[in-house]
């Protein structure tokens, strides 16, 4: 009895999932500043939206090693953070987005050709960083990390800058009023 209503429960489940997949026409996710990361879907009933006049602040501390030939989750997350803002009506002057990469991350700073030197195969950060940097977010690459990899700052993809360390990076801008996201 008890397996036939967990058989029921779990066709259940199955038959609603596809149902609302179903629903999800081709519009239902939009990347409307980041077009091909961090997708979103705004639902109307949705509380606790950015207003469109505030100027948003955060710095996102990203750490961790992506998959080998797959975008870091990370910094996928950031692009859909810079999508769930636009779609909600702020405007990209109003964010003020910091990412600091050091730790395992430090390797997708590196330009194309460095990375494909020391990899042998492309960078696979490079396209969602080039697209966080032109919809305004300051991409940046701890100077220390740089030094533990053994990585040289001329390396480093001309669209990241480098800070003198993700430490010192975090504290300044926390002083300065930027929320801290750990990635």
């Amino acid at each position: 009895m008890k397996s036939r209503l967990l058989a029921l429960a779990l066709a259940a489940v199955a038959v609603a999932s596809s149902t609302a997949r179903a629903q999800q026409g081709a519009d239902f996710w939009t990347k409307p500043a980041i077009k091909d990361y961090g997708p979103v879907h705004v639902w109307p009933q949705a509380v606790l939206r950015p207003d469109a006049k505030t100027t948003y602040k955060a710095v996102f501390d990203v750490t961790k090693a992506g998959p080998e030939d797959k975008v870091n989750p990370s910094l996928d997350h950031i692009a859909r953070t810079v999508n769930v803002f636009a779609a909600a009506g702020v405007p990209l002057t109003h964010l003020k987005f910091v990412v600091i990469i050091h730790g395992p991350a430090t390797p997708a700073a590196l330009s194309d050709q460095e990375f494909q030197a020391k990899f042998n195969r492309a960078n696979p950060d490079a396209a969602v960083l080039a697209q966080l940097a032109k919809a305004g977010v300051q991409v940046l690459v701890c100077g220390n990390a740089l030094g533990d990899f053994k990585y040289d700052p001329s390396m480093v993809n001309p669209g990241i800058k480098v800070a003198l360390s993700a430490m010192s990076t975090l504290v300044i801008l926390q002083d300065q009023g930027y929320a801290v996201m750990y990635m």
